[in-house]
């Protein structure tokens, strides 16, 4: 019996190293505050390591994505670009990692590096300036743009309702893609695999279209997939965890829909238990068609209870500014009690 302890005690250990869990509280401290502080960088409230990958491969794939060609060929082409992506990642983490090891102290360079793949605080930023400009206050520059250059989505003709539903769900997959996904797999793996994992988030929303890709992002969407669909369960518990927290929100409604295997419920390319379970909280419909940035369209399903509505307003994105906030709060708390 002490020998199969010692087994799984020395496995655990080489799988989670409990002492990286100070470094993502310290992360997620510093995304969350320099966030609000500072805002989205060009508008773009994704992480840091995201808009790397775009500015890398962005044009190129551009080029290479032509829908003219078969999905077989630009399968082809979109595994080549994920391939460099992942190693010129892998390599970056692996980079720094080797760079804490030299410089260890209070291993700034780990929370640092940790920091380039999160995202939260610039993310509640945008939701704060949208919920002033659907409100009306006044005039807020910018507000629509950061949310649409956030989400990939054309937002020039889309009514309020469209752009609120659209701000609603990207806070709920900021929190699964830029939170809860790379502190796991850092916690598992350290930096080179958060690296690879952030990576790979971003080249499916470079060009994964939110799985109507048309071949190109097929392959960076399924191994997102393979390594991202435990952290959204777990991302989608967490939210509808919060809705204990959330005046007039409901936490057994949320849990209620996360169990539905099909009606209400979002897919995974679609934002996956974390929609579902902001939408079914609020008791509200998520989701709807929209066009891509480069202008395919993007057919989303609904995600949230029957007879729930899906024209939301000023209230409904304050009240789920409230939840991610409670979800962010819930999650730090539970890295906290882990360590």
């Amino acid at each position: 019996m002490n020998e199969i302890l010692q087994i799984f005690s020395t496995l655990h250990a080489q799988v989670f190293d409990s002492a990286r869990l100070p470094v993502a509280v310290c992360a997620l401290l510093v995304v969350s505050i320099a966030g609000v502080l500072i805002g989205p960088l060009g508008g773009n409230a994704n992480p840091v390591l995201w808009r790397a990958v775009d500015f890398m491969f962005g044009p190129v794939g551009g080029k290479l994505g032509n829908t003219q060609r078969t999905r077989g060929d630009l399968m082809t082409r979109g595994l080549i670009v994920c391939l460099m992506g992942l190693i010129i990642s892998f390599l970056a983490g692996s980079f720094f990692s080797s760079l804490s090891i030299h410089y260890p102290t209070y291993k700034i360079v780990d929370i640092v590096a940790l920091s380039l793949c999160l995202a939260s605080g610039a993310g509640w930023y945008c939701l704060f300036r949208l919920y002033s400009a659907v409100k009306g206050d006044k005039k807020i520059k910018g507000a629509f743009y950061a949310l649409a250059v956030t989400s990939r989505n054309n937002l020039t003709a889309a009514d309020e309702y469209t752009i609120t539903r659209v701000g609603i769900g990207v806070a709920a997959r900021l929190f699964d893609k830029g939170v809860v996904a790379p502190v796991l797999w850092y916690l598992i793996g350290g930096l080179p695999v958060v690296f690879v994992y952030t990576a790979l988030a971003a080249l499916s929303w470079r060009f994964g279209k939110e799985g109507f890709s048309k071949g190109f992002g097929d392959v960076a969407l399924a191994l997102e997939k393979l390594m991202g669909f435990v952290p959204n369960v777990f991302a989608g518990i967490v939210l509808a965890l919060a809705g204990l927290l959330t005046p007039t929100a409901g936490m057994t409604r949320s849990f209620i829909g996360l169990l539905r295997l099909k009606s209400g419920n979002a897919p995974y390319f679609e934002g996956g238990a974390p929609v579902t379970a902001m939408a079914w909280a609020l008791k509200v419909s998520l989701g709807g068609s929209t066009q891509d940035m480069d202008g395919s369209a993007i057919k989303r399903g609904w995600a949230g209870p029957a007879g729930a509505t899906a024209q939301l307003e000023a209230k409904h994105l304050h009240r789920a500014i409230y939840i991610i906030i409670m979800a962010h709060l819930l999650f730090l708390a539970a890295l906290m009690v882990a360590f």
